[in-house]
């Protein structure tokens, strides 16, 4: 039996005045950039927001391959986009090597207690 206040997965609402229309471009060999332009609920370009640019990548590990998305930031082109995509893919990296040691260091100063 589910509960009053329990949120289905079919419950998903998208909200129309946040729409966008994705593109992807690719190199083929090193990275993926996505432009998100915003649009309206009628396909029309929204001229009142700015599109959004995004990187995809990976980080091969000795074990396997991690996926890695970034925003760039400040990106008003293709072009600025891709000349603008390894700053932000360093900045991602350094980010997740952060939390990670984050993630560690508070893992390791966890009280262990006997019997638990």
């Amino acid at each position: 039996m589910s509960g009053a206040n329990e949120t289905k997965i079919t419950d998903i609402k998208i909200n129309p005045n946040n729409l966008y229309r994705e593109e992807s471009f690719t190199d083929l060999s090193s990275a993926t950039i996505r432009r998100l332009t915003p649009i309206k609920v009628d396909c029309s370009v929204d001229e009142s927001r700015e599109a959004i640019y995004a990187g995809i990548t990976q980080l091969m590990t000795p074990n396997g391959a991690i996926p890695l998305q970034c925003i760039i930031e400040g990106a008003k082109n293709l072009s600025e986009a891709a000349e603008k995509l390894p700053a932000a893919i360093e900045k991602a990296v350094q980010q997740m090597i952060a939390e990670a040691k984050e993630m560690q260091r508070q893992e390791s100063s966890r009280i262990v207690v006997p019997g638990r």
